[in-house]
């Protein structure tokens, strides 16, 4: 199994070259380099609000043009899904730094990615909050439920629109999925919440509602980046 990832990385580096969305030096999609240029936040979690219970963060998505090209390119054309793991790893960081990074923390614990319409996902191709969380997921030590939440409403893009529209957008947009949610949530005592960017909040305020209306006690959220 190991030679088979050598030789599909070999092909995929020699067809399919990598360049880093810093500087564009060849062979990464983030040199080294250009990664101690992120200023990973050392700050933890924000107050409880209405729903969500706190929220992770590992960078300030207005204040660096780098961190939103990463964004950008991990869900929208050229789609560079394998930045998931770039990503995860920022994230890791955060952790650490904040000492959030131990098995207490985490015990109990899963993770659900913020789901795609079906449509968007069928253009995507994948779900860039699925992939972040399937890359935390073994480094944390705990597990991705993919099948808790659904989205069921086919929402506007979020750019451009201000606080209130943003509320409104995403209101009704998601639902628990047809099977109960308390077997499929049994066991754990906290679930985290997973999304590349958390704006005004609304859509993890949304899903986080849907969680605690059915019984969730605590709901948190981990974000790659904060814009507010």
């Amino acid at each position: 199994m190991d030679n088979f990832l050598k030789v599909k990385t070999f092909f995929e580096d020699l067809f399919f070259p990598k360049f880093c969305l810093g500087c564009n030096r060849e062979g990464y999609f983030l040199c080294q380099d250009c990664r101690h240029l992120l200023d990973i936040l050392e700050v933890s979690f924000s107050a409880k609000n209405k729903y969500l219970d706190g929220l992770y963060f590992a960078l300030s998505y207005k204040e660096n043009k780098l961190c939103q090209r990463l964004v950008h390119n991990f869900k929208y054309p050229p789609y560079l899904r394998a930045l998931a793991p770039v990503m995860a790893d920022i994230l890791i960081e955060h952790f650490v730094k904040i000492g959030q990074n131990t098995d207490q923390i985490w015990k109990n614990s899963v993770l659900i990615p913020v789901p795609l319409h079906k449509k968007k996902m069928a253009e995507r191709g994948y779900n860039q909050s699925e992939e972040l969380a399937k890359e935390l997921s073994p480094i944390l030590k705990i597990p991705v439920l993919t099948d808790v939440l659904i989205k069921t409403k086919e929402t506007k893009s979020q750019i451009g629109l201000g606080g209130r529209a943003r509320e409104e957008n995403m209101l009704g947009a998601f639902s628990l999925t047809k099977n109960p949610c308390e077997p499929q949530l049994h066991g754990f005592s906290k679930v985290f919440l997973v999304d590349d960017v958390y704006t005004t909040g609304s859509t993890m305020q949304e899903c986080a509602k849907i969680l605690k209306q059915s019984g969730v006690k605590s709901v948190r959220g981990i974000a790659f980046a904060r814009e507010a």
